[in-house]
């Protein structure tokens, strides 16, 4: 509860429902009526929250993205420790789950259509072993929505979230000289990260449930990305770039990883005819405000 996008949903919730947190990280600036229990989600104290409260829904933000760590580090705390939250969830017959996977499950690739629907195969892990451990977090949740339908389970699939969320997309156009690839202008699509919110405000909602696409207001060629942002972009070939990515962070000197680079080389677009009929979800920034929220100090 204590990333960007958990703060701005307990800053939410709590005006309408009681909110209570696990997280190991401080959360300084937290509202008073809010619980906050600073330890580690996979340690036994979890389920005594579960013993003990009577919990009506259960929103999961806690993946772990963070590319600089282990692959038994990240496996550890984002598969082992959600398979442990579901237990809880289905011991103690939990109402509600909402689990915020991502677009970025399905994989860019050449072979790509224009846009994805939820059925689309989640092929994301196929060339970027980072993203292995939310394709499986994503297949553990879909498994628990068929095998406990007492509990209605909802995953959202938000393309890319832009805000100052701490995310590749976000740091990525955070830089000031980004790498883009010659003869590469992939459509993108970007979602404001209080859209996210909102959608996991819907998602909350008594009867909804299923999987679910979230795409924000438009698309729109990463050159124009670029223009908008005043960014001074380094066109290089991709193999010349794959290289220079490496280096640079080697030596920590980017926080964009090379693992990243068939985002900006391929398409990666969502369908989310579901989320708007089922859902009722709009986004509510449009596409110059959403960009602007990379850099905004709000």
């Amino acid at each position: 509860m204590c990333g960007r996008l958990g703060r701005l949903l307990t800053r939410v919730l709590h005006r309408t429902d009681r909110v209570v947190g696990i997280d190991r990280r401080p959360f300084p600036d937290i509202p008073k009526d809010v619980v906050h229990h600073q330890f580690d989600a996979r340690r036994k104290k979890t389920r005594d929250l579960f013993r003990n409260g009577d919990i009506r829904a259960v929103v999961h933000l806690g993946v772990l993205h963070d590319p600089r760590k282990s692959d038994r580090e990240r496996h550890t705390w984002n598969v082992v420790g959600f398979q442990k939250l579901l237990g809880y969830l289905a011991q103690y017959r939990v109402p509600k789950l909402v689990v915020l996977s991502s677009a970025n499950v399905y994989g860019p690739q050449p072979t790509n259509p224009q846009f994805l629907t939820e059925e689309a195969p989640l092929l994301g892990s196929q060339d970027f072993r980072g993203i292995r451990d939310l394709v499986e977090l994503d297949m553990l949740a879909q498994s628990f929505f068929w095998r406990h339908p007492d509990t209605e389970t909802v995953i959202l699939r938000p393309c890319h979230i832009l805000g100052r969320v701490k995310n590749a997309a976000s740091n990525y156009l955070r830089l000031e000289r980004p790498i883009t690839l010659m003869g590469f202008d992939p459509m993108v699509q970007p979602i404001h990260e209080r859209d996210v919110v909102h959608a996991i405000q819907l998602a909350l909602q008594p009867g909804a449930r299923g999987i679910f696409n979230l795409r924000g207001p438009g698309e729109l060629p990463l050159s124009k990305v670029m223009r908008v942002l005043s960014r001074r972009t380094r066109p290089m070939p991709a193999p010349l770039a794959k290289g220079v990515l490496d280096r640079l962070w080697r030596f920590r000197m980017t926080s964009f990883p090379a693992e990243e680079i068939d985002h900006i080389r391929f398409l990666c677009m969502v369908d989310d005819t579901r989320a708007r009929e089922t859902l009722g979800f709009a986004p509510k920034y449009d596409l110059s405000e959403t960009l602007a929220a990379v850099t905004s100090p709000r």
